[in-house]
């Protein structure tokens, strides 16, 4: 029994514990898939390398009159008949907030995707914080972990999100200071307006967003039919459709238009948007981010409408 005068925890439900116990279970497999992501396309990551002041080495180029003398590696310039100056890297590190939606809804997973929503974005954060890390970056998580700049910042991130309270909802971000960038990973059902609501003063604030979308591909097709009913994973409550396949059309509308609204709601913030599907490759929703992080236009994506 606690002491008079002493708070304790509220002891969690059987179902928030449930659902804890299977976060934790998920995150080492995460982790493991997220290295391997990150190995396969860490080759291509060199949009955010620039010149600057740093101790390693970033190229030779040549001389320009009025640099000075001291830049010049004698070494190097006695090769040929050219003089050349040593570059070294930029590395002042900049800091990235990464965040994944782990509502209850994140853990639907219909037959035809290849893992449940939850198991896409958290390997895709934890996939983006290895390869940031290896670059110098400063990684944090709302709420969840403080910046760090180290090597295991993926490592220390997974630790941190298993260990981590449950929480719906957007993350609280009153702890963000100065401009950085922030990247949501999540599948963003709300209403496009109330999402908007608490992303606008993030972008009034400096905050350069990056929003990826994960979607089952049973909700952008909704391949139903016959009788069939559906249920709310964050209300509980549920729907019984006697014929499923003739709210397909209906269905189909409203799900694009409700991607369309918030994806153009973002770009008018100068926020970037990425649909992805779980029935992809991982590797898609990684790269167009990177690109994004990087200042460049991301490719188009496979199965994305816009």
């Amino acid at each position: 029994m606690a002491a008079i005068g002493t708070i304790v925890e509220r002891t969690p439900s059987a179902e928030v514990l449930s659902r804890a116990q299977a976060r934790a279970a998920l995150i080492p497999d995460c982790l493991v898939e997220a290295r391997r992501l990150a190995n396969t396309v860490i080759a291509g990551w060199h949009g955010r390398r620039k010149r600057g002041i740093g101790e390693n080495f970033w190229q030779f180029r040549p001389y320009v009159d009025g640099e000075s003398l001291s830049r010049i590696d004698w070494r190097r310039s006695a090769r040929d008949d050219h003089t050349y100056v040593r570059d070294r890297e930029w590395e002042a590190a900049h800091t990235i907030w990464l965040w994944a939606d782990l509502s209850p809804s994140m853990m639907f997973k219909s037959q035809l995707g290849a893992v449940s929503k939850e198991s896409r974005a958290l390997v895709v954060m934890l996939a983006l914080a290895e390869i940031l890390a290896r670059s110098g970056e400063r990684i944090g998580c709302p709420g969840v972990m403080e910046p760090i700049a180290a090597r295991n910042a993926a490592e220390r991130l997974a630790t941190a999100i298993a260990h981590s309270p449950l929480t719906d909802g957007l993350p609280r971000t009153d702890m963000i200071r100065g401009s950085s960038d922030i990247v949501l990973i999540g599948d963003f059902l709300d209403a496009p307006d109330a999402i908007m609501e608490r992303l606008a003063p993030l972008a009034r604030r400096g905050l350069r967003g990056h929003v990826v979308e994960v979607a089952d591909p049973a909700e952008d097709t909704f391949p139903y039919a016959g009788r069939t009913e559906f249920t709310d994973p964050e209300t509980g409550q549920k729907l019984t459709a006697g014929r499923a396949e003739t709210l397909r059309e209906d269905y189909t509308r409203a799900y694009q238009a409700r991607r369309a609204a918030l994806a153009d709601s973002l770009r008018h913030l100068g926020w970037s948007f990425v649909a992805h599907r779980t029935d992809h490759l991982a590797s898609e929703a990684l790269v167009a981010v990177h690109m994004y992080l990087s200042g460049m236009p991301a490719p188009k994506m496979a199965g994305d409408r816009r």
